[in-house]
């Protein structure tokens, strides 16, 4: 309790400082500093943690409508936007695919298929959270309700467990696997909970991202991460089994017993491949991906594929609910009162007369490293993501290269600590890897992802003309 109360106590005192002590920049009116101070207050607070994050920006959103010029009404607004709703749905979606045990079945197909070598399970793996993060934007139901209970199992039919036979198996496991749900995070517009907030952040600044542009952009680098981490991960701890053919046998077996797929998981693939589908072709037909993601819904709901029991009781979803439409009220007034630019204009004075070009890559790396003393993706992407991205469009750097660049990269530095996202904790409580192992792991794959999402990438992104 008291620890509560002083991290309680370090937030207001956090609120006080900006909002009276110090003085805001030229031409931002005080109500808007003072929302900046809610706002500030709120995101450290999420970071510390003295209540729930959900009850936290409850509570910042109530105080804006108090001391920071917004009416009521006009706080709440977030929780209408159509972004909030998306995600929304999306979860409701994934709801669907993992009660019906479907997730499950593709993630042992994919074993069932690639699983005859220690590599090839973790590709498997990675496949499986790639296809099913292409509609389920919580990496954390993906990878601890599907991968990781997998990636176990399949450890124990080694009799690789915790402690001295950790390394025969289980070691290379938690950390390749770990290691790819990251990357196939980044991916996707919904590869993660905040990505359509970075999204939505980078449509108040004249670039929007459709869900098709963000999984054009990060297919090929992905893919090649993908592709090489799991190599790299082997070379650093590798497993003493390299040939699992049991892991293909366990598949099938699991697959045996889950037996032929029910009436309801094929009714959830129809409409599973035609919500993607009609996410990928929305520029075409112009429908909105939110509208699409709800009509989805609506087919489950009236199928009985999807119960309103299940609906009510996503406590994910309607957690994530009130802390994403609250931020991104917050954000969209901070934007509209001038503060981010102002904030930009401060840092960009400190480099002078630097170019874009060297500013981006410091802002880059500096952003990247910054997680190692952040817990949360969501929380990392509201403190820095925006004043980034407004400093280095007022420095002239491409828009579309800034925007995908920085939301992309949040992501996989999710892999540099044991608590960098929620799956991460998941995974290393498994008690297969020491800490020390787990933190070389995840910085020598930093630098391998920077390389080739900042050589390949922004290759493939220079090709394709987002930058």
């Amino acid at each position: 309790m008291t620890s509560k109360l002083l991290r309680l106590l370090a937030l207001l005192a956090i609120y006080l400082l900006i909002a009276y002590l110090w003085p805001p920049p030229t031409g931002i009116r005080t109500t808007d500093w003072r929302l900046f101070a809610v706002f500030v207050s709120t995101v450290i607070g999420l970071i510390l943690q003295p209540i729930p994050g959900g009850a936290l920006v409850l509570i910042g959103v109530t105080a804006s409508a108090v001391v920071g010029g917004l009416s009521i009404k006009s706080a709440l607004e977030g929780y209408s936007d159509s972004t909030v709703w998306l995600v929304m749905a999306a979860f409701f979606l994934s709801r669907s695919l993992l009660n019906t045990g479907l997730a499950r079945r593709i993630a042992l197909l994919f074993v069932r298929a690639f699983g005859h070598t220690s590599l090839g399970v973790t590709y498997a793996l990675a496949l499986s959270d790639v296809t099913l993060a292409t509609i389920i934007p919580s990496n954390g139901a993906r990878s601890g309700g599907v991968t990781l209970p997998i990636a176990r199992s399949i450890a124990e039919l080694y009799g690789s467990k915790p402690g001295e036979t950790a390394g025969k198996l289980g070691t290379y496991l938690m950390l390749a696997v770990y290691q790819s749900i990251c990357i196939s995070a980044a991916m996707f517009l919904t590869g993660q909970a905040s990505n359509p907030l970075a999204a939505q952040m980078a449509a108040q600044q004249g670039f929007p991202v459709s869900w098709t542009g963000w999984f054009v952009a990060g297919v090929v680098p992905g893919a090649l991460s993908l592709l090489v981490i799991p190599r790299v991960v082997m070379a650093m701890a590798p497993p003493e089994v390299k040939h699992t053919p049991e892991a293909r046998g366990f598949a099938a077996d699991e697959l045996t017993k889950m037996g032929p797929m029910s009436n309801a998981e094929w009714i959830l693939t129809v409409i599973f491949i035609a919500v993607c589908g009609l996410w990928a072709t929305s520029g075409w037909h112009k429908m909105d991906i939110t509208l699409t993601a709800l009509l989805g819904c609506a087919a489950l709901l009236l199928t009985g594929v999807l119960l309103w029991e299940d609906v009510k009781t996503e406590t994910a979803a309607w957690d994530l609910f009130i802390w994403y439409g609250g931020l991104l009220r917050l954000g969209r007034a901070l934007n509209e009162g001038g503060v981010t630019t102002a904030f930009a204009q401060s840092i960009g004075s400190l480099f002078g007369d630097s170019g874009w070009v060297m500013l981006f890559v410091v802002a880059l790396l500096i952003y990247f490293y910054a997680h190692y003393f952040l817990a949360s993706i969501t929380a990392h992407l509201l403190a820095m993501y925006p004043p980034f991205l407004a400093l280095l469009i007022l420095k002239g750097a491409p828009l579309g290269l800034v925007v995908f660049a920085f939301a992309c990269f949040t992501n996989f530095s999710a892999g540099l600590t044991n608590y960098g996202t929620t799956p991460s904790p998941m995974f290393f409580a498994q008690g297969y890897s020491s800490m020390a192992l787990w933190f070389r792991v995840g910085f020598v794959c930093s630098v391998v992802n920077i390389a080739i999402w900042s050589t390949l990438g922004f290759g493939w992104w220079k090709l394709i003309g987002i930058w």
